[in-house]
């Protein structure tokens, strides 16, 4: 009963409109005060205490480092690589804008950076070469989608925070189904641009390829400092952070020089509006997960679920469910940091490795940012290419096929996840 109605009174709540982060938190205020004996000192201690921990501290930095990437010309230097070695195949920039993404993603960690980064460049470039602006939409939107998936991601740094899972392992985890991802999205465009036969590049010389790999190396050596510094334990993942966001200052500001000085205030109001943002969210969903704890709801909730005799598979089939319909209404952070306290104890005794469920619950994230009503990468590709939500809806459809695979593949393979971080000795 109390189950339904907390959540009962969150789903209403939204519905109105109202933003998520205050609808947990008045649902939680509501709830405490007419429902409990929860003293209102225990609540104001716990919006403090809820952001105190240092992984958090991971969030703003990597947000400064995406923002750094994003108009230190890191970007542009990747698509000239990128278009280099694949620019002479069918539906080449448009290859080429996913191996782009893919390069971006590896040191990004947020879907709407890589899509304005990578989509504000590559579309107007398509469209100058003959391509359908739909179609070149189509591949940034779900393309984009790799930002949460590759090594750093603010949404497996979230799910880190509210399972106490290792974010170094889950950040290897996704390198391989990244790399999956990059392959299949590839050969679905290729497919699709070979049918319509949209036009292809000159192939570049060797030499060609060299100077274009060169040139965005700087921006590429960001992935050598977070792995490497991560797995030699140099520094801990917040610290790789905080390592990204220098090393994207000095990147972007002394050696491309495409940032001056004068732009550095704006980058970083920027960045401080998303994070705190971000972090209001974080508060009123920790506030969320004590209210939880304190009726033992997860607990309830897992012992529900195992006396269905679901098994893993069937338990995974349902999480996909309710997450892929969670997608519609909330943002990832929110879905998250609401859903990954309930189902994580149910996953852990039917023994789901954690670092495999984080990776699976990031996926169903990238499905949610490339279809409406809330999918935060359609709206962004929106303005890039002037084109309506209803017609990039259709426009994405033969990507978002594949992604559902994908997820599929992601779900029921757990070796693709774990080898890796296995590997390195990180779990």
């Amino acid at each position: 009963m109390n189950a339904a109605i907390i959540f009962g009174l969150l789903i209403a709540l939204m519905l109105t409109g109202m933003p998520i982060s205050i609808s947990l938190g008045l649902t939680v205020l509501t709830f405490i005060l007419t429902m409990t004996h929860v003293p209102l000192e225990s609540v104001a201690l716990k919006l403090f205490t809820g952001i105190e921990k240092w992984e958090i501290m991971a969030v703003p930095f990597f947000i400064l480092a995406g923002n750094f990437l994003t108009h230190g010309g890191v970007a542009r230097r990747m698509i000239n690589f990128a278009t280099s070695l694949v620019g002479h195949f069918h539906g080449g920039l448009a290859l080429a804008s996913i191996l782009a993404c893919a390069m971006f993603a590896l040191v990004c960690g947020s879907s709407v950076a890589t899509v304005v980064a990578i989509g504000s460049i590559v579309l107007p470039a398509m469209v100058a070469h003959g391509y359908p602006m739909r179609f070149g939409a189509g591949v940034i939107i779900t393309a984009g989608s790799l930002g949460i998936l590759m090594l750093p991601s603010i949404p497996k740094v979230i799910y880190a925070i509210s399972t106490n899972t290792s974010i170094g392992a889950l950040f290897v985890a996704g390198l391989l189904p990244g790399i999956l991802l990059t392959i299949m999205l590839c050969g679905t465009t290729w497919y699709l641009a070979k049918k319509n036969d949209y036009p292809r590049l000159p192939r570049a010389g060797w030499m060609d390829r060299w100077v274009a790999f060169r040139k965005s190396v700087w921006g590429l050596m960001l992935v050598v400092i977070i792995v490497g510094g991560i797995y030699s334990g140099a520094f801990t993942a917040t610290e790789a952070a905080a390592m990204a966001a220098v090393y994207s200052f000095w990147v972007s500001i002394f050696v491309y020089k495409d940032l001056g000085m004068k732009d550095v205030p704006k980058v970083l109001r920027d960045s401080a509006n998303m994070s705190a943002m971000l972090l209001y969210i974080i508060t009123n969903a920790v506030l969320f997960s004590f209210v939880l704890a304190n009726e033992n709801l997860p607990n309830q909730l897992a012992e529900w679920l195992l006396d269905k005799n679901l098994g893993q598979d069937g338990f995974l089939f349902l999480v996909n469910i309710v997450l892929l319909m969670a997608g519609n209404f909330m943002e990832p952070s929110s879905i998250i940091l609401i859903m990954a306290p309930i189902f994580f104890p149910a996953a852990v005794r039917l023994g789901i490795n954690p670092v495999h469920f984080g990776i699976l619950i990031d996926v169903n994230m990238e499905v949610g940012l490339c279809h409406p009503p809330v999918g935060l990468n359609l709206y962004v590709a929106s303005g890039i290419s002037r084109l309506g939500i209803t017609e990039l809806t259709k426009a994405v459809l033969p990507w978002l096929g594949t992604m559902v695979v994908f997820l599929v593949i992601v779900t029921y393979w757990p070796w693709l996840t774990l080898v890796l971080p296995q590997a390195m000795g990180m779990m």
